[in-house]
């Protein structure tokens, strides 16, 4: 596959590396929040609770996955909460996990349109 590839200027060096896809997406979480993730992860959005690695496991935060989605939890001990970044799932009906969340308790909102989506958050 690498001799498939055509060199491409990086920066003023060339280089055949290509980032092929994401493997997971990495959030950040206050210390003691894995119940509050799994209840929403998991329980809501039905992303399975997944076990981390023992050795990975003993810094705290939880790990979600299903088939190709895996959403990762670390705890941060300076957390503070991000006003702009996000993961953004694709979901198959999305108006009516908007009403799970909502009935969960969570502001949902609608979000300014963008060409192909229908956005919900």
């Amino acid at each position: 596959m690498a001799g498939d590839l055509e060199p491409i200027p990086r920066r003023g060096r060339m280089t055949t590396m290509r980032v092929v896809r994401v493997d997971h997406v990495q959030l950040a979480m206050p210390v003691g929040g894995e119940a509050d993730a799994i209840a929403f992860y998991e329980g809501i959005l039905g992303i399975a609770h997944v076990a981390k690695p023992a050795h990975l496991a003993v810094r705290g935060g939880c790990w979600f996955e299903n088939g190709d989605l895996k959403v990762h939890l670390g705890v941060d001990h300076d957390f503070r909460p991000a006003t702009k970044a996000h993961p953004a799932f694709i979901v198959d009906d999305v108006r009516s996990i908007a009403g799970v969340v909502a009935a969960a308790g969570f502001a949902v909102k609608d979000d300014e349109p963008l060409e192909g989506y229908d956005a919900s958050t």
